[in-house]
């Protein structure tokens, strides 16, 4: 067992580190001590847990790891109990707060083991994983006081060392960042199809597995994007400018576009603009977490519309859509057929 001092020193440490404060010398400290044994890397991961779930992650915040614990405890109790019949009122954020605290962080912290007899170590700080589960959005601070807002459906990956040697992360599905200027480690994104490298600036990055294409839309500053699919020169974007790739073809371009509707996400609202229905059916079915199927016939029509997520059901959604005369839906074991 460690004395009470030894776990303030670590908590000590695990508050400057998800602040954004902790130095390489600190941060090695607390590596190593969490690589001495299982205990250890549970105890950090636990800690790590609270602090995130608490939502209390914010530069601003002083760690207080009893009251950010009760905090979490509150929330979990505060869960509402799930009713039937439809509503328009809006969720209890005690609700989406437990949504999202119960899935949001998966951190995998380095397990010791053995191999042909010797003990090894598998691995340094792996990576943390910070997830929105389908039907809810998340807003993070990352180590190095960049903003992210993800959408529901989306998760990013770091490296537990980001903001010391570098600041590059993994993104699948749809993210707002707002990236604190760092002349010194560029920040950079990373996707199958499109990596992007910014020192500061505020872009909205769409790029879910099941979408036909990526989207980037500049807010501010400026942006490189390179091309992961087929050579070409890299694509640099200005404000008020939009990036699109083709996943079919590979082809990227560039165009104008009202940007600021390209993170209304984050407002709580479902924007359509000229959009196909198949397209739309993604998003109700990832801010919703339903299942809605389109049929063929109707994958050409395209809709225009602004709604907004909490206060509205999905069936009102459709509703308001299916008034056009131009679809009609139903509900046929749990699933929305669009026809």
């Amino acid at each position: 067992m460690h004395d009470d001092s030894l776990h303030a020193g670590i908590d000590r440490l695990i508050m400057e580190y998800v602040s954004g404060k902790l130095d390489k010398d600190s941060f090695d400290r607390l590596k190593c001590w969490s690589l001495e044994s299982e205990d250890n890397r549970r105890y950090v991961r636990q800690r790590l847990e609270v602090w995130f779930s608490s939502g209390a992650a914010d530069n601003r915040v002083s760690f207080d790891k009893e009251k950010a614990y009760l905090r979490f405890l509150q929330r979990i109790h505060d869960r509402p109990e799930s009713g039937t019949g439809r509503t328009t009122r809006r969720l209890p954020l005690s609700y989406l707060f437990y949504k999202v605290a119960a899935v949001i962080l998966i951190v995998v912290l380095p397990i010791a083991g053995y191999w042909s007899g010797k003990e090894t170590v598998k691995s340094t700080f792996a990576d943390m994983v910070v997830e929105a589960p389908l039907g809810a959005q998340t807003r993070l601070s990352l180590p190095d006081g960049t903003s992210v807002w993800l959408n529901a459906g989306s998760k990013i990956t770091y490296s537990q060392g980001f903001g010391m040697d570098d600041r590059k992360l993994s993104l699948e599905g749809e993210g707002y960042f707002e990236v604190e200027r760092n002349e010194k480690i560029p920040f950079e994104i990373m996707t199958p199809e499109v990596s992007l490298r910014v020192l500061g600036t505020k872009f909205n990055f769409r790029n879910y597995p099941d979408d036909k294409e990526v989207a980037v839309s500049l807010l501010e500053g400026s942006v490189m994007l390179h091309n992961e699919m087929k050579t070409m020169p890299d694509m640099v974007l200005s404000p008020a400018e939009r990036m699109t790739l083709d996943k079919r073809t590979g082809e990227m371009r560039k165009s104008r576009a009202d940007v600021e509707n390209s993170m209304l996400w984050t407002r709580d609202e479902l924007f359509f603009d000229e959009e196909l229905l198949e397209d739309i059916a993604k998003k109700l079915t990832r801010s919703y977490d339903v299942r809605i199927e389109v049929a063929d016939s109707l994958k050409g029509k395209r809709f225009y519309g602004s709604f907004r997520i909490l206060g509205n059901t999905v069936e009102e959604v459709l509703e308001a859509i299916a008034s056009t005369g131009q679809m009609r839906y139903k509900l046929i074991n749990g699933k929305y057929i669009l026809y």
